[in-house]
């Protein structure tokens, strides 16, 4: 029997159930459950334990659901989806799931998602000036994810889909290295 990867088949739940909340006019909302998820289970592994072990019954995940749904507020839309992500035995890729329905919204909404790297956070003038300059230069919206690396020594390290822009003390250092030794 073949197997799918667990990529594929997130990539699958996220996108029905992407359709499904477009369907009902509800992606919005949708999007800011899965949102509200992603924080709240991410900092949760005993729930996401108890969800993903095929030994407890679908409805008694059924019931943790809904407990989950209240405390959130999620949308009908939203818990059908987990109501059969539980009956499918799928909470083991519920993660990867709730990554794809992300960056489906935003690929449909011309959301660009950048990784930036600093040696220390950046201040609210500071976060404010690199959104504008960078939606700017992508001509679209950007969702700025902060990472602090000391490593880079100081400067930024911009990633956005497969492109990035290396503006960092220690990558100018280590091209001044190579054009030194020779290299390109």
């Amino acid at each position: 029997m073949k197997t799918e990867s667990k990529f594929k088949i997130a990539s699958r739940y996220a996108e029905a159930l992407y359709k499904g909340a477009e369907q009902d006019g509800d992606v919005r909302h949708v999007m800011d459950d899965m949102e509200a998820l992603r924080i709240n289970l991410a900092g949760d592994a005993q729930t996401m334990k108890y969800l993903a072990n095929p030994l407890w019954s679908v409805e008694d995940k059924k019931d943790a659901l809904n407990q989950v749904a209240k405390k959130l507020k999620l949308s009908q839309e939203t818990l059908r989806c987990l109501y059969l992500i539980a009956e499918r035995n799928r909470f083991a890729e519920l993660g990867l799931i709730l990554d794809d329905f992300c960056h489906t919204y935003y690929e449909k909404h011309d959301i660009v998602e950048v990784k930036v790297e600093t040696v220390k956070p950046l201040t609210k003038t500071q976060d404010e000036k690199l959104k504008a300059n960078l939606e700017k230069m992508l001509a679209k919206k950007v969702l700025i994810e902060y990472r602090v690396n000391p490593e880079i020594l100081g400067g930024l390290v911009v990633s956005y889909g497969s492109d990035m822009i290396d503006d960092s003390i220690c990558g100018k250092l280590n091209r001044l290295e190579n054009l030194m030794k020779g290299g390109q």
